[in-house]
């Protein structure tokens, strides 16, 4: 039996379905996010981005995103080794560390709904959108203890 293709490439030999087959939906990195300029710490809020959709934790224009989000990351083999601020859960993060995906991520359970129903996921539990903050200090009330 063949081993699965996480398993067999390294993220930069992966095709493109490959690669966007490895996002687990969970919208974690499409929380807002605020940085202490002093410590360099991050600090994520329960605020989605302005594409967010918060029921399905997908984005209402992917293909269109970094035009519409000119501070959307869009997800390499070479930053995910380098970003602080992906969730520890996040398949990119794990497959670059040599790691396995969780029994609840799609491509082990077969199911894309795993990720809500095991509670890995951001439904539910994000307070705003980005659309609805006035101003920086907005953000503030929005912060989260640790990882979402």
């Amino acid at each position: 039996m063949a081993k699965p293709f996480w398993k067999e490439k390294t993220l930069e030999e992966m095709s493109v379905s490959e690669w966007e087959s490895l996002c687990d939906g969970c919208g974690k990195c499409c929380l807002s996010k605020l940085e202490d300029e002093d410590t360099g710490e991050i600090y994520f809020t329960s605020i989605g981005c302005r594409l967010f959709n918060p029921t399905t934790c997908l984005c209402k224009d992917y293909m269109n995103r970094l035009a519409s989000v000119p501070d959307c990351v869009k997800l390499s083999p070479e930053n995910v080794r380098t970003i602080s601020w992906l969730p520890s859960t996040c398949a990119y993060r794990l497959v670059a560390q040599g790691r396995d995906l969780y029994t609840w991520h799609h491509l082990i359970s077969g199911d894309r709904g795993t990720v809500h129903r095991e509670g890995v996921s951001v439904v539910g539990r994000v307070t705003a959108s980005e659309d609805d903050m006035a101003e920086v200090e907005d953000y503030f009330d929005h912060m989260l203890d640790g990882e979402p």
